[in-house]
């Protein structure tokens, strides 16, 4: 059975890319969505096993994401990767400390990307 993947970015263009590469690998089963808010109303109806967000939306960014799905039972132990067009440290340690597992800059190769979630689903899994 694939690994429920939940996607969060509001480029559709990297939503794209991430999918294909994550569902490519036939372990991974994506479901898309442009923005926080969009990703707190599809968390209840779905065990995901992964969560892949992007720093930088409007409304609710992937920091903000990240400590909610830490707060929330039910998800405080799903692997997170943070994404961002910004590669500093300084959101690199923003991730971390908010609960992410991997923190991932844009743009990355589809090895880094299987990289980054082979390491966050080790430290949880």
């Amino acid at each position: 059975m694939p690994t429920q993947v939940l996607l969060v970015d509001d480029s559709r263009a990297m939503r794209n890319y991430v999918a294909s590469i994550l569902e490519g690998e036939g372990e991974y089963e994506v479901d898309q969505v442009e923005n926080g808010f969009d990703a707190l109303r599809a968390l209840p109806r779905t065990g995901y096993g992964l969560i892949v967000t992007d720093i930088n939306m409007p409304d609710i960014n992937g920091i903000e994401l990240a400590k909610f799905v830490r707060k929330t039972p039910r998800h405080e132990h799903t692997p997170v990767i943070v994404i961002s067009t910004d590669g500093s440290e300084v959101d690199r340690t923003r991730a971390l400390a908010a609960g992410a597992n991997a923190f991932l800059p844009k743009p990355f190769t589809p090895e880094e990307l299987l990289d980054a979630v082979s390491a966050a689903k080790g430290v949880l899994g």
